[in-house]
C-alpha cells in the first residue's frame, strides 16, 4: 500500500530523513513511535503529499503522493495533531466535505458520533478541542479511505474519550483498510496497534509486528539481581526491576510498548540483534 525508497527530507539546512525505508500494508494499524522531533509528523506529511522530497521515491496506491491527484486524495486522510474547523454547524461542514470522497458513509459517520458521544446539534466553534477532535476522527474513518494517517489522535482527549478512541479505531479496521498513528503516548495504544516502528533522528530503529516482540521478548518485573544484569534493558520501580528480557520456554507477558520504545532508543543493537539471530534461526 505505502512503500518508500531512499527518502531524503530537509528543512533548509535541517536534515529529518537521509535514506529512509518503510513499507505499510493493509490489514494493519501502525504505531509510529519516537521522542518529539524526530520526524513523524513530516513523514506523514511526506505520505499525504504536503511536503515534497528532495530525494527518493514514495508510492502509495499507485500514486506519487506529490503530485496530489485527486484520485488520490480521495483515498487518502490525515488527521493532524493541530486542526482548525471552521465555525459552522457540523451538519454544513458534513455536506460541505463529504462529496469530495466517494466512499463516504453518512451511517457509519452518525454511529461514530454516538459511540464518541459528540452533541450533533451544535456548531463545531463551540464543541471542546476534545470533540472537535473526536468529529474529525469520526469523519477520517467515515471517510472508508483505504489510508488513514494519524498524528497524535490521544492528544486532549480524556480517559473516557481515549477509551471511546481504541474501541472505535478497533472496529474500524479491515483487511483493505491500512492506518498509521504517529505517538509518544503509547500506553493509549498498546492494546490497538498490531505493528510497531520506532523512529529516531530519520531512521527506522526498529519495526516488528507484536506477534513478534511477544515471541521474542519476555517483559516482567524481577527480583533477581543476576537476571536484571542480564537484561536487555531495566529500570528501577517501587515493585522491583522492570526488565526486558529474551524470551525463553514458556513464561508468556504482555508487552509494554513504553518499556519497549525506551529500550530500543537506549539499547536498540540488543533488541534488535536478537530479532535478527531468530529470524536467521529460522
Amino acid at each position: 500500500m505505502v512503500t518508500i525508497r531512499d527518502l531524503h527530507f530537509a528543512y533548509r539546512r535541517r536534515a529529518v530523513f537521509t535514506g529512509l525505508n518503510l513499507e505499510l500494508h493493509p490489514g494493519h494499524i501502525y504505531g509510529l513511535l519516537g521522542r518529539n522531533g524526530t520526524g513523524k509528523s513530516t513523514l506523514l506529511r511526506n505520505i499525504a503529499g504536503f511536503l515534497f522530497p528532495q530525494k527518493g521515491q514514495i508510492d502509495v496506491l499507485g500514486f506519487e503522493p506529490a503530485k496530489r491527484k485527486p484520485a488520490f486524495l480521495e483515498k487518502i486522510f490525515l488527521v493532524p495533531e493541530e486542526f482548525y474547523l471552521p465555525p459552522v454547524h457540523l451538519g454544513r461542514w458534513l455536506r460541505g466535505l463529504s462529496p469530495f470522497y466517494s466512499a463516504f458513509s453518512r451511517q457509519q459517520f452518525g454511529r461514530y458520533l454516538r459511540e464518541f458521544d459528540i452533541p450533533t446539534e451544535t456548531q463545531l466553534d463551540e464543541m471542546s478541542y476534545g470533540q472537535q477532535k473526536k468529529a474529525l476522527i469520526a469523519f477520517a474513518l467515515a471517510t472508508n479511505a483505504p489510508l488513514i494517517l494519524m498524528d497524535e489522535p490521544t492528544n486532549g482527549l480524556d480517559i473516557l474519550s481515549k477509551s471511546q478512541f481504541r474501541k472505535v479505531m478497533a472496529g474500524a479496521l479491515d483487511e483493505e483498510k491500512c492506518i498509521l498513528i504517529s505517538t509518544h503516548q503509547v500506553k493509549d495504544l498498546e492494546n490497538l496497534i498490531d505493528r510497531v516502528t520506532v523512529i529516531e533522528e530519520g531512521k527506522i530503529l526498529f519495526d516488528q509486528t507484536m506477534d513478534a516482540i511477544a515471541e521474542r521478548l519476555l517483559f516482567k518485573v524481577s527480583f533477581d539481581p543476576s537476571e536484571t544484569a542480564h537484561a536487555l534493558y531495566s529500570e528501577s520501580s517501587l515493585k522491583g526491576d522492570a526488565v526486558i528480557l529474551p524470551k525463553r520456554g514458556g513464561e508468556d507477558s504482555r508487552p509494554d510498548l513504553e518499556m519497549l520504545h525506551k529500550a530500543v532508543l537506549l539499547q536498540g543493537e540488543k533488541i534488535n540483534s536478537l530479532f535478527q539471530n531468530q529470524r536467521h534461526a529460522g
